[in-house]
């Protein structure tokens, strides 16, 4: 297991086949706001980082809905999903 730090997190590099027994240490360390990287081979294949809790209201205007959107589609786009060729 090797240890760097990027900012404020620290990244753990593990080899895939350690896993299943730091499984439940992994975990912990993911809580407490650590990142894991899991290699297989030296080949990085994926990362395990915290669950970052949603704020209700947090994209609040960075969304946008026309007015028309719940109109019925034209014919000859509504054609397209009723019979693709």
């Amino acid at each position: 297991m090797k240890a760097k730090r990027h900012g404020q997190t620290m990244t753990l590099k593990i080899n895939l086949p350690e896993t299943p027994d730091q499984l439940k240490d992994l975990i912990q360390q993911i809580q407490a706001g650590e990142e894991i990287l899991l290699s297989q081979n030296g080949i990085a294949i994926a990362r395990l980082t915290p669950i970052q809790p949603r704020v209700p209201g947090q994209d609040k205007g960075k969304i946008w809905v026309s007015p028309e959107f719940n109109e019925p589609l034209p014919d000859d786009i509504l054609n397209d999903f009723l019979d693709p060729q």
